[in-house]
C-alpha cells in the first residue's frame, strides 16, 4: 500500500508507481541475502518488522512511506524523499524509541539510494546529494514531541554511488551503504532522526545494533556474550569456567576488543583426572583404561595385572595377590612379592663368614630387590633357637642388603647358627602371606677359645685403669689378642669403646675421674672368638699403686713421643713427594694448555674440546647470533603468562611446537620495545653465548626469534625457578645426599665451562636454576668472559656492577676474573645451599664484607652441615688462587661423597671445639673412606687386602695391630711400619671425637 503519492512531477524512481515496486523488490532482494553478524546484537531492523514502522515526518508532505510485501511475504519498508524543484527544503523523519539494552555504544547502518542532480533536468541549484544523521538520548518511550533543537548531529550522509535517469531504464541499482557511530548513551534509549534539505533519495533499510563478543569455547573454556568498553583502546579481561570434568591448568583468560573479537587467549583448562578431550569436551575413560593425571592426554589401557570396571576411572586396582607400593605411580604395572633366594653357598674364613647366594627366580616384575638375613644361635637341639644378640657383626649391615652377599664377622667359638636369607621388594609389606626365607646351617665348633676368667684391676689413677687376666682354659690354637669392651656404667644404654691388647694386662687410658666403668674381655684366634667374660665394674681415682699408675703413664708418654716422631719423618717425606708431583703436574698443564689456542686465529684445538668462542669478536654480533642460535618461527611459540621481569624486557612462560614432536614447556625473555641497536645487540649476546653449550646442567637455549618483533630468546623451562628462592621456600626438606646431589649439578655445569675456557663471573645461587626432577643448571651469562689462552691469565673489565658477596677478592681489587675465582663463588654458593637460601654474610655491608675477607674472616658453617663439605667450602675460599681446587676436583671429591654417604654424618657442630693446636688432633678428620686413607699414604694396593678382611670403615681399622696388618696380606716391613704408624694417628683422632659423644 503507498500511503502518499509522489506529488512531485520528478520522482525518485519513476512517475510509474509499477516500476517503483519494481526495483524496490530489487533493492530488498539484495538487501535480504546479505549475511549475518554473530557479534552483532541488532536493536532495529527495518526489514524485520511486521507490521507499520509508525515512524513520524515532520512536516506531513516531506518523507513519503511506502509499505509493501515481497514475493516471499516479507516487508518492504521505504522512505522517500524529492522535493528537488522546491527550494529552503528541511524535512525531517523521526524513528520510535529505540532501546540500548546493555550497549553504551551502538552502530547505525544505513541502505539508501541517491539520485545524481545533474541527470535530473529543469532542476534549480538548490538540489542537494547528501542528507543529515541526528540522535537524541531520552528514558522516555512515548508522548515525546518533536524539537529539532533536542538532537545531536552524527554526520552528514554522502552516497558513494548515485544513480541517474539512464540507470533506472536499465534497472541498474546502485545501493550505498554507510555506518556510523551512535554514543556513547548513558540514558534508556534513544531516537534516530533523518533530515533533508533538498535531495533526492530512498531510504530502503536502517539497522541499529551494538557489538558484543560472543559466547564461545576456546581451551575446554566456556567464556558469556560480553560487551565492549566505550573506549576502543581498552580490552574488557574475561575469566572462562571450565567445561565439566576439567579444571583451570592456569587461569583461562580472554580479552573482549572493541569490535566484538575476542583476543589474546591465555590460561586453559585440562580433563580431570578419569576424563580424555575430545572435541572440545571431557568424555569419561571407557572400562579397561584410566587416567592418572590431570590433561589434555588421552586415557591408557590399564598396565599389567590391573583393572578397571568403571567409566571415568582414575586408576587401575591391582589384580588379586598383586600389589602397588605407595611410591609407585599408577602408570606403573602391579608386581607381587619375590621368590625365595636360591643356591645359598658360604665360605667360613679364621673369624668371618662369606655367605651367598643368586637371586630369586621370580623378582615379582619389580628391581628394588633387597634382602634380609636373620641369625638364630641354636643349642644342640636344632628346634631351640633363639636370635643373636650384638656380638656379631654384619659387612655392610644384615637388613636391606641391595647384592647377594654378606660377611659376617665376630663368631663365637663352639656354637650353632642359623641364618634364613629372605628376598624383599617394595610390595612385600603388602603381602598378607608369609614369606619365604632360604635358611643354611653353621657350625662353629673348630676349638676356639674358652671364657676369659676373672678380670682383676691392678691400679687405678683418676684418669685410668690397669686390667690383668689369665689366658683361657681349653684353647687347643693360640690366641691372637683380646678385645677389651669398656663404659661408663651410668651411660652404658648410649655408647662404649674397645680396644685390644696382645698380652694378659692393659692400660686404659683417657677415662673420667671418679667415675665407674664396666668391662668385658673376649679372646680371639685364628678359628674365632670366645663369648665375653662376666662384667666387671672398676671405678677411677683410687689410689692403690700409684707408683705404678705412674710408671704406665710414662710408658704411654714415651710410647706416644715415639710414635710422634716416626709420623713427622713419614709426613715430611710424604709431602715432598706430594709437592714434587704436583709441581709436574702443574708444569704438565701450563705446557698443555699454551698448546691449546682459539681456532680463530688459525690454530686447531686438542682434538675433542669444544672452546668458546667470543660473540665480541665478530665485527657483526648479528653474525654470531646467527651462527650459534636457531632461528624459530614465532607461530610455532604460544605464550601463556608472564613470570617475571628481566632487564631489557618480560620473562614469559609458553609451549614451542616442533613439527612431529610434542609441545614442550619454555621460558621466554622478551626485548621491549623502543630499544636501541646496541642493547639488541647486548640482548643477542647472551644468547650467541648459550648457544655454544651443550650440557644437561647448563640451560638450554631452543632458539631465539629476530627477524620480527618483539626479539625473543627461548629456553627450557624450569618449573622451580631460581635456586635462592626455591630452597628458602623449602628450608629444612631435603637430606643431605640431595643438596650434596645439587651441588654435584652445579660443580658439573661449571666443569664443562671451565673446560671450554670460560669464566661466569657471577655464579650465585640466584643464577642457578631447577627443575621439577631437582636438576641444577647454570644461566645468566650477561656478565661472563673468556679466558686468555694462558691458563694463569685472567679476563680484567674496565667497568661494570661485582657482586661483592660472591666475588673473590683479586676480582673485586683488580677486577680479574678467572676459573679460580669462580671456584671462590662456588663456595659461596655451597654455603647458600646447605644455609637454604640465607643472605651470605647476613646483614654486613659490602665493605665490611671486603675487610673481614682481607682479615682472614671466613664464612661458619652453616647448622647441619658436614665436616667434609665446609673443609671444601674454605678450600674454595683460599686467598691465593692458585690453592683453590679446580672444578674436576671438585666434581671428584663430590663423587666420593654420595658414594660414601657415612662420610656426611659427621656435622661441624658436633666437633667444634677439638683441640687445634700444634702436635694435636686437627679440627676435622682427615678422610672420608678406607680407599682415601690408604691413598694418602701411598698404600693404595692394599685395598682389596683390607676390605676382603671385612674392614670397611675407618673406626675398624683404628683396632688393628701389626699382626693384623700382616695377616691380611701385607708382607714389607716397611709398609707394615708405615700404615700402622698411620693408625695410631686416625686413631688418636677417633678417640678425640668419640670423647666428645659422637661417632665417626
Amino acid at each position: 500500500m503507498v500511503e502518499r503519492s509522489l506529488g512531485n512531477p520528478v520522482c525518485i524512481l519513476d512517475m510509474s508507481f509499477g516500476v517503483k515496486f519494481s526495483l524496490i523488490s530489487l533493492l530488498l532482494r539484495a538487501l535480504f541475502a546479505d549475511s549475518s553478524h554473530s557479534n552483532q546484537v541488532v536493536l532495529l531492523d527495518t526489514t524485520a518488522v511486521l507490521g507499520e514502522l509508525g515512524w513520524k515526518t515532520y512536516p506531513m508532505n516531506g518523507w513519503d512511506a511506502i509499505t509493501e510485501m515481497d514475493e516471499h511475504n516479507r516487508p518492504i519498508h521505504t522512505f522517500q524523499v524529492c522535493h528537488v524543484m522546491e527550494p529552503n527544503q528541511n524535512n525531517w523523519l523521526r524513528s520510535n524509541w529505540i532501546s540500548r539494552e546493555a550497549a553504551q555504544k551502538v552502530y547505525a547502518e544505513l541502505r539508501f539510494t541517491l539520485r545524481d542532480c545533474n541527470s535530473i533536468p529543469w532542476v534549480s541549484g538548490t538540489c542537494k546529494e547528501t542528507f543529515n544523521l541526528f540522535y537524541m538520548e531520552t528514558d522516555e518511550s512515548h508522548a515525546i514531541k518533536f524539537k529539532p533543537a533536542q538532537y545531536t548531529k552524527i554526520d552528514t550522509i554522502a552516497a558513494d554511488e548515485s544513480f541517474t535517469q539512464m540507470d533506472l531504464g536499465d534497472r541498474i541499482l546502485k545501493l550505498n551503504t554507510e555506518v556510523r557511530e551512535v554514543g556513547p548513551i548513558n540514558r534508556k534509549g534513544f531516537y534516530l532522526a533523518f533530515q533533508d534539505i533538498g535531495a533526492c533519495i530512498a531510504l530502503v533499510s536502517v539497522r541499529v545494533y551494538y557489538k558484543k563478543c560472543p559466547f564461545t569455547f576456546r581451551n575446554l573454556a566456556t567464556f558469556p556474550d560480553t560487551i565492549p568498553r566505550v573506549d576502543s583502546s581498552s580490552l574488557v579481561e574475561v575469566r572462562g569456567v571450565c567445561v565439566k570434568n576439567a579444571e583451570e591448568r592456569d587461569t583461562p583468560k580472554l580479552y573482549c576488543g572493541a569490535d566484538g573479537d575476542w583476543l589474546v587467549p591465555l590460561g586453559r583448562c585440562v580433563c580431570s583426572l578419569g576424563y580424555e578431550e575430545m572435541d572440545g569436551t571431557c568424555l569419561a575413560c571407557r572400562p579397561g583404561f584410566y587416567k592418572a593425571f590431570a590433561g589434555n592426554i588421552k586415557c591408557s589401557k590399564c598396565p599389567p595385572h590391573s583393572f578397571s570396571y568403571e567409566e571415568g576411572s582414575p586408576l587401575c586396582h591391582c589384580e588379586k595377590g598383586f600389589f602397588r607400593a605407595e611410591k609407585d605411580p599408577p602408570t606403573m604395572a602391579c608386581t607381587r612379592p619375590p621368590s625365595p633366594p636360591r643356591n645359598v653357598v658360604f665360605n667360613i674364613n679364621e673369624t668371618s663368614l662369606f655367605l651367598e647366594w643368586s637371586p630369586p627366580s621370580d623378582t615379582g616384575g619389580r628391581k628394588d630387590l633387597t634382602y634380609n638375613v636373620l641369625c638364630k644361635r641354636c643349642g644342640a637341639d636344632p628346634r631351640h633357637c633363639e636370635l643373636c644378640g650384638g656380638e656379631l657383626r654384619f659387612v655392610p649391615r644384615p637388613q636391606g642388603l641391595v647384592n647377594a652377599s654378606v660377611t659376617v664377622l665376630d663368631f663365637t667359638a663352639h656354637a650353632n647358627y642359623t641364618f634364613e636369607i629372605e628376598s624383599l621388594n617394595g610390595v612385600s609389606e603388602m603381602s598378607s602371606f608369609s614369606r619365604p626365607v632360604t635358611a643354611v646351617n653353621i657350625s662353629t665348633d673348630q676349638g676356639g677359645p674358652s671364657l676369659v676368667g676373672v678380670v682383676r684391676k691392678d691400679w687405678a689413677s683418676q684418669n685410668s685403669i690397669a686390667l690383668s687376666w689369665q689366658e683361657p682354659e681349653q684353647t687347643t690354637v693360640a690366641v691372637l689378642d683380646y678385645e677389651i669392651k669398656y663404659y661408663e656404667k651410668e651411660h652404658e644404654q648410649f655408647s662404649y669403646s674397645s680396644t685390644r691388647a696382645k698380652a694378659l694386662s692393659i692400660i686404659i687410658t683417657g677415662l673420667k675421674p671418679s667415675t665407674r666403668y664396666v668391662f668385658h674381655i673376649r679372646a680371639r684366634t685364628s678359628v674365632g672368638y670366645s663369648s665375653y667374660s662376666p662384667k666387671f665394674e672398676y671405678e677411677t681415682g683410687d689410689e692403690t699403686s700409684d707408683m705404678a699408675a705412674d710408671q704406665g703413664q710414662v710408658l704411654v708418654i714415651v710410647t706416644a713421643a715415639v710414635g710422634g716422631f716416626t709420623l713427622l719423618v713419614i709426613l715430611t717425606l710424604f709431602f715432598l713427594i706430594t709437592g714434587r708431583c704436583q709441581w709436574y703436574i702443574k708444569a704438565k698443564m701450563k705446557s698443555d694448555e699454551k698448546r691449546r689456542t682459539h681456532y680463530q686465529n688459525g690454530h686447531i684445538p686438542f682434538p675433542g674440546i669444544k672452546t668458546y668462542i667470543d660473540p665480541d669478536t665478530y665485527e657483526d654480533p648479528t653474525q654470531a647470533v646467527h651462527e650459534f642460535a636457531k632461528e624459530i618461527d614465532p607461530s610455532r611459540i604460544r605464550i601463556e603468562r608472564v613470570i617475571g621481569a628481566g632487564e631489557f624486557g618480560e620473562v614469559c612462560s609458553g609451549r614451542l611446537r616442533t613439527p612431529g614432536k610434542k609441545e614442550i614447556p619454555v621460558a621466554i625473555k622478551t626485548l621491549k620495545g623502543g630499544y636501541v641497536e646496541r642493547q639488541r645487540r647486548d640482548f643477542l649476546r647472551e644468547a650467541s653465548i648459550m648457544g655454544q653449550f651443550d650440557h644437561p646442567n647448563i640451560i638450554r637455549l631452543e632458539g631465539v626469534v629476530t627477524k620480527s618483533r618483539p626479539v625473543m630468546i627461548v629456553v627450557e623451562y624450569m618449573e622451580n625457578g631460581s635456586l635462592d628462592s626455591f630452597l628458602r621456600k623449602h628450608d629444612g626438606h631435603f637430606t643431605v645426599i640431595q643438596l650434596v646431589g645439587m651441588l654435584r649439578g652445579i660443580a658439573s655445569g661449571m666443569k664443562y665451562l671451565s673446560d671450554m675456557g670460560y669464566v661466569h663471573r657471577d655464579l650465585a645461587a640466584r643464577n642457578i636454576l631447577v627443575n621439577s626432577n631437582l636438576v641444577c643448571k647454570v644461566s645468566d651469562f650477561g656478565l661472563s668472559r673468556v679466558l686468555e689462552d694462558d691458563p694463569e691469565a685472567a679476563y680484567t673489565t674496565s667497568g661494570g656492577k661485582i657482586p661483592i658477596r660472591w666475588t673473590a677478592p683479586e676480582a673485586i681489587a683488580y677486577r680479574k676474573f678467572s676459573s679460580a675465582s669462580d671456584a671462590w663463588s662456588y663456595g659461596i654458593v655451597m654455603w647458600e645451599v646447605m644455609s637454604y637460601g640465607e643472605r651470605p654474610y647476613w646483614e654486613m655491608s659490602n665493605q665490611d664484607v671486603i675487610l673481614s675477607i682481607e682479615e682472614g674472616y671466613r664464612l661458619p658453617a652453616p647448622m647441619g652441615c658436614p665436616v667434609a663439605l665446609h673443609q671444601l667450602m674454605l678450600h674454595c675460599w683460599q686467598k691465593e688462587r692458585g690453592h683453590r681446587p679446580k672444578f674436576t676436583d671438585i666434581v671428584s671429591f663430590l663423587d666420593k661423597l654420595i658414594r660414601n654417604p657415612s662420610s656426611l654424618l659427621t656435622l661441624v657442630e658436633d666437633i667444634q671445639g677439638l683441640p687445634d693446636s700444634p702436635g694435636e688432633v686437627p679440627e676435622y678428620p682427615l678422610f672420608i673412606s678406607i680407599g682415601d686413607w690408604l691413598d694418602s699414604i701411598k698404600m693404595s694396593q692394599y685395598k682389596n687386602n683390607f676390605m676382603a678382611a671385612g674392614f670397611t670403615t675407618l673406626d675398624s681399622i683404628s683396632t688393628m695391630s701389626i699382626e693384623d696388618v700382616r695377616q691380611i696380606g701385607v708382607t714389607l716391613i716397611g709398609h707394615q711400619r708405615r700404615i700402622v704408624s698411620s693408625i695410631q694417628t686416625l686413631r688418636l683422632q677417633l678417640f678425640h671425637i668419640q670423647e666428645k659423644g659422637f661417632h665417626v
